[in-house]
């Protein structure tokens, strides 16, 4: 029986057979990876994934495609929403010190999902992911350019990212809206020491208002901490790059 994708789920399945080996190769599989894909959905690239891995864990929220993801013995099926799962626990579970993570994100929840593994780095060795293409765009934004945004902000001080194929709509069933990426995103091998709720807060404060300069939002927050260090407030958040962002959150400490 055919499966009809759901609109809660933000459903969207691949379904162009070379655009899901050009994603195969992207990721590089190579047999016992620990890897985890969030979504499987139909299978479209559970299945040559599995075959390469040998064994695969999935994370899918729907029921019924759960069900039939059972019904492959080379995968372990976690049915869950994925902002629920601990991927720390399940690093452990799974007796390895960091996994591979993979995926068709919902469009409509990608970036609570996105901060919700950044919660988890520390167990990540890489991550493949299908965006919408214009998250890709803010996520590898540089300063100063229009897409350059607090997700890029709050990304690039933790991860080496990049796109790395590009995916039209129809290569889904049924066709999404827009177009989609996919997203290589390699977590630093000497990231920077800071508070990451200060760090987040900061950000988030300092792209409130983005069109004004940051001494109307930024320097009213930082005020209210006493801080009496250099920073320059006559520029607006878009042209401050991440590592002055990120010495700023490690003075404001």
């Amino acid at each position: 029986m055919k499966h009809i994708a759901r609109k809660r789920f933000g459903q969207h399945f691949l379904s162009d057979a070379g655009i899901i080996d050009a994603i195969v190769r992207a990721i590089a599989p190579q047999p016992g990876d620990p890897m985890v894909e969030i979504g499987p959905g139909l299978a479209a690239l559970t299945q040559p994934l599995v075959e390469r891995l040998g064994h695969l864990t999935v994370i899918e929220l729907d029921r019924d495609l759960a069900l039939r993801l059972r019904e492959h013995p080379q995968l372990n099926v976690i049915e869950s929403d994925v902002l629920k799962v601990d991927f720390a626990a399940l690093a452990t579970r799974m007796g390895v010190p960091k996994l591979r993570v993979v995926g068709n994100l919902p469009y409509n929840i990608s970036t609570p999902i996105l901060f919700h593994l950044l919660d988890h780095v520390d167990v990540v060795r890489d991550q493949h992911f299908m965006l919408q293409k214009e998250v890709i765009d803010r996520m590898v934004a540089a300063p100063a350019t229009a897409d350059y945004s607090r997700l890029s902000v709050m990304l690039q001080w933790r991860y080496a990212m990049e796109n790395v194929l590009f995916v039209p709509p129809e290569s889904f069933d049924p066709p999404p809206r827009v177009d989609s990426a996919i997203v290589r995103m390699v977590p630093l091998a000497e990231p920077p020491t800071i508070d990451l709720k200060l760090y987040g807060e900061l950000v988030q404060t300092a792209f409130s208002q983005r069109r004004k300069i940051l001494r109307n939002t930024l320097g009213k927050w930082l005020e209210a901490r006493d801080f009496a260090g250099a920073f320059d407030l006559q520029r607006r958040a878009e042209e401050v790059p991440v590592h002055e962002y990120v010495a700023l959150a490690q003075a404001v400490q």
